[in-house]
């Protein structure tokens, strides 16, 4: 990984390899690396970060920096685990619209952003418009949000929904 000069510095991989290419950024290994603990422990220090990928703690926290400047990271954030908050189960909602005009998606887009127990929402391609994912407290807690919610989304023509047995691996938790 890192090598140290006498004097205990790290030496050619200080530098971030992060470079801007036609819109996207290249990363090397070690920024991979550094993303991937980041994404597991978003509290990390500089120094957990650097023995966790073989840095300084200065040589991370300058990769770090420059992940951020180039929008690799947009941010961090706090993960709730909504289970714990009595909203256990997890649906698939698949949306399709009245049809597919930049008014009405942009305000479904605009309105979905007001559901607290959505979770997250796609444009998709094929045969549905959206897929939306929520955490609700069970049926009945659906049944509430799909009345008072999302049948009156802008646009909305059709709802289908999924219900999720068990959440057998969800990245968000780990």
């Amino acid at each position: 990984m890192s090598t140290k000069d006498e004097k205990g510095s790290d030496t050619a991989q200080e530098s971030s390899a992060v470079r801007l290419k036609a819109g996207e950024a290249e990363v090397d290994d070690l920024d991979t690396s550094i993303l991937r603990f980041l994404q597991r422990n978003g509290r990390a220090t500089n120094f957990e970060v650097g023995e966790a990928v073989g840095l300084s703690a200065s040589a991370a926290s300058r990769r770090i920096q420059s992940l951020e400047a180039a929008g690799v990271i947009r941010g961090y954030r706090a993960m709730i685990d909504e289970r714990v908050l009595g909203k256990r189960m997890t649906v698939y909602i698949r949306v399709t619209l009245e049809r597919q005009s930049a008014p009405v998606l942009s305000a479904f887009e605009t309105a979905v952003r007001h559901c607290h127990d959505v979770v997250s929402c796609h444009l998709m391609a094929g045969q549905y418009d959206y897929m939306l994912v929520a955490r609700v407290a069970g049926i009945d807690d659906y049944g509430r949000l799909h009345q008072n919610e999302l049948s009156r989304l802008p646009g909305v023509t059709r709802l289908e929904t999924s219900f999720a047995l068990r959440d057998v691996l969800d990245e968000s938790r780990s």
